[in-house]
């Protein structure tokens, strides 16, 4: 486990980034599994995120085919 800072250090010594590249660092704290119990996305639910500036990306959870 590393923290961002640590992230882009190794990233740039195996890749040139460069400005808007998404680093996608895995789970943050205080998601589903950290809560007693356990919370997890159900149908319905809305998931965006969203970047300053850039815009946002919005999907809503649905049942499998």
């Amino acid at each position: 486990i590393y923290n961002i800072w640590e992230q882009i250090a190794y990233l740039s010594t195996v890749m040139t980034l460069e400005p808007g590249d998404i680093l996608a660092t895995g789970t943050p704290a205080g998601v589903g599994v950290g809560f007693t119990p356990k919370r997890f996305l159900v149908v319905g639910d809305v998931v965006r995120i969203e970047i300053d500036g850039l815009g946002h990306i919005e999907n809503t959870v649905v049942a499998e085919a």
